[in-house]
């Protein structure tokens, strides 16, 4: 769920951000829209710190787009109606029968206009999806970098449904205008294609995803493994995608009512049969609801202070008129004590939901005190030999680990700011003008 440099040079010019090593802590529905156009910028976070190569011979991988194959014909189209892609980088050696598929995110449209805009981005046409994108930490063909999964075949499905890959709207006009609401279609028509390459001779896959990807990959967890060999291992990995239910400094549920506009526009309460009758439509769409019922195994792994649910979710600039979390919400070691005691709560939320998750042994949980989003797909992140660790492991151990089924993973960092191994995000204030 990283977007290109290309897709963030617009939101660059009034947000910049950079890595800083911390050793220490020193109108609603338009704000929050743009606030998702923003978080294309934040998720591009594994951009940036690819650019940093580990070794002169770790520089990232360059991979080719392919795009769907007679994607009108089965209706498997982008908001636009152009054909969906997706990046594939084959294994080799022990790894040739091995596939992790990785979901892009980048954010959601909740209605009309903000998916219009999209339309014009790569998040929802391949118009303008660049033709190569580099595969780095989770996805590199580094062993250094990438020590249990580097010789698989790797695939990353680009995102341009705006809805997590899961509407399926039969019809197109809307108001007038053409938009297709077809992340199901997507989801399928590729995975379709995917098996004819060889994913269904898969002897292990593992499903990914990051931010909105992440959510995707709660979502079509059970349905990927359904389509493998019973023999198969298959287990599924969500970064940055535990998205909470939460208040925000105005006791207002931002987050749940954008997402009730999504479920709206693209039809998809009936997608969760589980999800109570009785709920808002936004609640089905939080990942503390749609993984009651999955049922294989899924690593999870979270920033306690997600920078974008922190900046988005928590404090969006709509809930702070007087602007006193403006320094907090850029950088964390600015946060005053009574900002901090609210980010502990917000910890504390975020392991109120994980609650059933943590009784799971099946399944995997790495949760650092970093103020971060999506970590999985950068060098520096996921496994070098600065990165973030838990009980001394990096999270490409930990993950490792889990899938192959060394141990039980359950890692549980401390509260910020204890962990001097993280690498903080800092932003600069927006240009005005």
């Amino acid at each position: 769920m990283p977007p290109s440099p290309a897709a963030c040079a617009p939101a660059s010019r009034h947000l910049r951000l950079w890595w800083r090593r911390r050793g220490r802590a020193g109108a609603v529905a338009a704000t929050f829209a743009a606030a998702l156009v923003a978080a294309a910028l934040l998720l591009s976070l594994s951009y940036f710190a690819s650019l940093v190569p580990l070794s002169p011979n770790a520089s990232p991988a360059l991979v080719g787009l392919t795009l769907l194959r007679r994607a009108e014909e089965k209706g498997a189209l982008c908001l636009d109606g152009s054909a969906p892609g997706y990046h594939l980088q084959r294994g080799s050696g022990g790894g040739s029968r091995s596939w992790l598929i990785h979901l892009e995110g980048g954010g959601w449209c909740r209605n009309l206009k903000s998916c219009a805009s999209r339309q014009k981005s790569i998040l929802g046409s391949s118009h303008y999806m660049e033709r190569q994108v580099e595969f780095a930490g989770m996805l590199s063909d580094d062993e250094d970098q990438n020590p249990d999964f580097h010789n698989w075949n790797k695939v990353k499905i680009r995102y341009c449904d705006g809805a997590s890959f899961s509407g399926n709207v039969k019809d197109e006009l809307q108001n007038g205008t053409k938009f297709f609401f077809r992340g199901q279609r997507i989801w399928e028509a590729v995975m379709d294609e995917l098996l004819l390459k060889g994913l269904r001779h898969a002897k292990q896959a593992f499903l990914t995803g990051c931010s909105a990807g992440g959510l995707a990959t709660y979502i079509h967890c059970d349905g990927f493994r359904a389509l493998l060999p019973k023999e198969s291992r298959v287990k599924c990995l969500a970064d940055g995608g535990f998205f909470l239910d939460v208040e925000d400094i105005s006791k207002q549920r931002t987050l749940r009512a954008f997402y009730s506009d999504v479920v709206r526009l693209q039809d998809l309460k009936r997608k969760f049969l589980g999800c109570s009758s009785s709920m808002d439509p936004g609640q089905c769409f939080f990942p503390r609801e749609v993984v009651k019922d999955i049922r294989t195994p899924v690593f999870v792994l979270n920033p306690a202070y997600d920078a974008w649910q922190v900046q988005h979710v928590l404090a969006p600039e709509a809930s702070d008129p007087q602007h006193s979390w403006q320094d907090c919400r850029l950088d964390i070691s600015k946060c005053s004590p009574d900002q901090l005691e609210i980010l502990q709560g917000f910890r504390e939320e975020l392991h109120d939901a994980m609650r059933e998750i943590k009784q799971k042994k099946d399944w995997g949980i790495f949760i650092n005190s970093c103020f971060i989003h999506c970590q999985t797909l950068s060098s520096l992140t996921w496994h070098s030999p600065s990165s973030p660790r838990v009980n001394n492991k990096t999270m490409a151990e930990a993950v490792g680990d889990w899938f192959f089924d060394r141990r039980e993973v359950k890692e549980l960092d401390c509260e910020y700011p204890c962990n001097p191994t993280c690498h903080n995000l800092v932003f600069s204030k927006p240009f005005k003008g």
